[in-house]
């Protein structure tokens, strides 16, 4: 019986250089945001990073530090260019080794040609947890709080569904509302900002100035829990009317 957790988020790595020198177009980040926004997690960053050994290693040493889990997405293949087993093994001071259970998952699948580069596939941290591939059956692994899977997005989906299914419970239901100020200007609402972030610390609260075609407006938006948005929303806009700024409420779509 799994002991399912409530952690406050999630965070990803996707490791590719052909997706940041444009020969690929990511998928990782909005799966991951769809399976996560379905089960009330936010997605705490993303991050993209090249193929090079002591870059994912000094990633994955800040990710591992950090109190969210989160996936790393490429790089756990057998090719000379995957670096991701062995970084995670260094960032986690752990040695390589065959995992028992994945070798005969992976002989069952390839039969006489699981061995050398095939086998290398199910070589990960010490302790590391099988994480199951419906797709092709070559597994994944965890170790602590980071879940490794492969480049392909179509696999790293669904291993990531499994993963949230399996190991958490549902989050807290959020919700979002923004205030719109046409006119308004950042820099004169900083003291209402201030006040309000030190008023509901619970609560995500975000600035954003736009340039539109009658001159400047602000949107202000929280997220959080229901009732803390609610609450907050009202503050907000109390303050907005102390102040004799004119707003109007975004429209859910």
């Amino acid at each position: 019986m799994v002991n399912k957790s409530t952690p406050p988020g999630f965070g990803l790595i996707i490791i590719g250089s052909e997706i940041l020198d444009g020969r690929v177009q990511d998928s990782h980040f909005e799966n991951a945001k769809k399976l996560l926004f379905e089960r009330n997690y936010p997605l705490i960053y993303s991050i993209i990073i090249i193929d090079d050994p002591v870059l994912i290693t000094e990633k994955l040493r800040w990710a591992i530090k950090r109190p969210e889990p989160f996936f790393c997405c490429g790089g756990i293949g057998s090719t000379p260019d995957d670096y991701t087993r062995q970084c995670a093994a260094k960032a986690f001071n752990l040695s390589l080794e065959y995992h028992e259970e994945g070798v005969k998952i992976l002989k069952d699948r390839f039969g006489k040609r699981a061995k050398g580069a095939v086998l290398q596939m199910v070589e990960f941290p010490e302790g590391s947890i099988l994480i199951p591939n419906s797709f092709n059956q070559v597994p994944g692994f965890s170790i602590g709080k980071g879940y490794f899977l492969p480049g392909f997005p179509t696999m790293a989906g669904r291993m990531i569904a499994w993963i949230l299914d399996t190991y958490y419970e549902l989050g807290e239901k959020r919700i979002s509302k923004t205030l719109i100020l046409p006119g308004a200007r950042e820099a004169d609402l900083v003291e209402i900002m201030e006040t309000f972030i030190k008023d509901h610390p619970l609560l995500k609260f975000s600035s954003l100035p736009r340039f539109v075609s009658k001159g400047t407006e602000v949107r202000l938006g929280i997220v959080g829990n229901e009732d803390g948005v609610e609450k907050g929303f009202e503050h907000l806009k109390a303050m907005l009317d102390l102040k004799g700024y004119q707003w109007q409420e975004e429209i859910s779509k």
